[in-house]
């Protein structure tokens, strides 16, 4: 156990991006009434995703963690949650194929509903008035009432994740996501896709594993593995009364979980070595991300290593990278080298989300050709480092949104206003994800081509 850790430690300590409640006995009843709730996840969920995730740190799986920018409220709906989870395995599927690697599923769901905001207002017309920062904190209308903190929306979030839980336990267990179907759909996908050309050989690739896995008697009727699927959760702990009031004693081992969700992470904004978010994640047991932005340096990242992952365990911590396709050359090498350095054991991700937003037409979007410069760039570096390009980090949704330009099926600066649906920043829609997963997964097998290459040859 952490020295001198409580769930409740965070609150001696320095805090950024929290919300001014303005009736401190109504949060603290809030909160009193979260902690006698059930969990929302289990401690020995959490440990099989450590356990996954120290294969990726160890380069022997890859990790897809993706999903929406920030839940609603008003979008909690079961169609919703499929179309995400659908493209969410055709990704998986795609990857797996690329990197010749078991991918880890982990969603950005079920709990992503606060967002750390730039600034504390939000001016309209003259107006200005506190900031959005999710619907477990505030409205996103502009008025005043709807922008004033209330701790009940956090009995809301809590019933929400619950009931998407549920759902997505169900689609991973009960034949939803069976290999067979997912592949058919992926090739609806690339039947109406403008790449259809590109993409057939890697489509048909699969196929012919399909066929000679049947062939030998391997199917989803006599394997359980090709119909179910390991799905596990994620959100960024924004908001620290509400996970202290989910953080639990497993009562196996002793220790403390968040069950609020499989994975937690600490946000670009949050991650001061001295402050309250660090603090609250040196004592959960849970595997842990920390978000990279371009301000971090290597002194600053080896201590923040030392305290939330001070017994070096694989899996424990996943870096993701959030720099921008300009500056992931400058800032991602450094900070490998400095791990290198230290033997420190994590798993390397990349977010080309957040570094690439920009403002168009009065929306904000993110080009697909940056995010996917970006990715390109994260795994070329890897390897001229000599290590393991771990994961990417994406907001997704498996909806046909308008909300970041370009791909195959382009969006352009004049169709954002079509279907722009985010409450907070723009996600790439199903087809820009599919779209996504097949270049990466022709950058992996062309990397793994390059490296039997150099071993024949040497």
């Amino acid at each position: 156990m952490a020295q001198n850790w409580t769930p409740g430690s965070w609150r001696q300590k320095p805090i950024q991006q929290v919300p001014e409640y303005p009736d401190a006995a109504a949060l603290a009843a809030t909160e009193a009434t979260l902690a006698t709730y059930p969990p929302l996840v289990f401690a020995g969920e959490a440990r099989r995703l450590k356990k996954q995730l120290a294969n990726v740190a160890e380069g022997n799986a890859f990790l897809l963690q993706g999903g929406d920018c920030a839940e609603s409220f008003l979008e909690h709906g079961a169609d919703n949650i499929r179309d995400f989870f659908r493209a969410f395995l055709q990704m998986a599927v795609v990857l797996t194929y690329g990197a010749q690697l078991p991918v880890v599923k982990v969603g950005r769901i079920a709990g992503q509903f606060a967002k750390p905001r730039s600034s504390n207002v939000e001016v309209q017309d003259g107006v200005s008035l506190p900031s959005y920062r999710g619907d477990i904190i505030n409205g996103i209308e502009f008025n005043e009432a709807s922008r004033i903190p209330s701790p009940e929306r956090q009995l809301d979030a809590y019933r929400q994740s619950a009931a998407t839980l549920n759902l997505l336990r169900a689609f991973a267990m009960g034949g939803y996501a069976n290999l067979e179907n997912v592949h058919q759909w992926m090739l609806g996908f690339i039947k109406d896709s403008p790449q259809a050309d590109r993409y057939r050989k890697l489509a048909d690739r699969i196929s012919e594993t399909m066929d000679f896995m049947k062939a030998i008697g391997i199917s989803a009727d006599s394997n359980p593995s090709l119909r179910e699927t390991d799905f596990f959760t994620s959100h960024e702990a924004l908001l620290l009364g509400y996970e202290e009031a989910l953080t639990r004693v497993d009562s196996t081992s002793g220790d403390w979980y968040a069950t609020s969700g499989h994975m937690l992470w600490i946000g670009d904004r949050t991650r001061q070595l001295d402050h309250a978010h660090v603090e609250y994640f040196r004592g959960i047991k849970n595997p842990i991300g920390l978000k990279c932005g371009p301000s971090l340096t290597p002194d600053n990242l080896i201590g923040l290593i030392d305290a939330l992952n001070p017994a070096n365990e694989a899996g424990r911590l996943t870096l993701i990278c959030r720099f921008g396709h300009d500056k992931v050359a400058d800032s991602l090498p450094k900070l490998i080298r400095a791990v290198e350095k230290e033997g420190r054991k994590v798993v390397w991700s990349c977010d080309p989300m957040h570094g690439n937003t920009i403002t168009l037409n009065h929306y904000k979007t993110r080009p697909f050709e940056r995010i996917l410069s970006e990715v390109e760039s994260f795994f070329q570096i890897h390897r001229a480092e000599g290590t393991h390009p771990g994961g990417i980090h994406i907001e997704m949704t498996g909806k046909d949104v308008t909300e970041c330009t370009g791909g195959a099926r382009a969006v352009t600066a004049d169709s954002l206003s079509d279907r722009y649906h985010t409450h907070c920043d723009p996600r790439l829609n199903a087809d820009q994800a599919l779209e996504l997963a097949f270049l990466l997964s022709e950058r992996m097998k062309s990397g793994r081509d390059e490296k039997r290459l150099a071993i024949a040859n040497a």
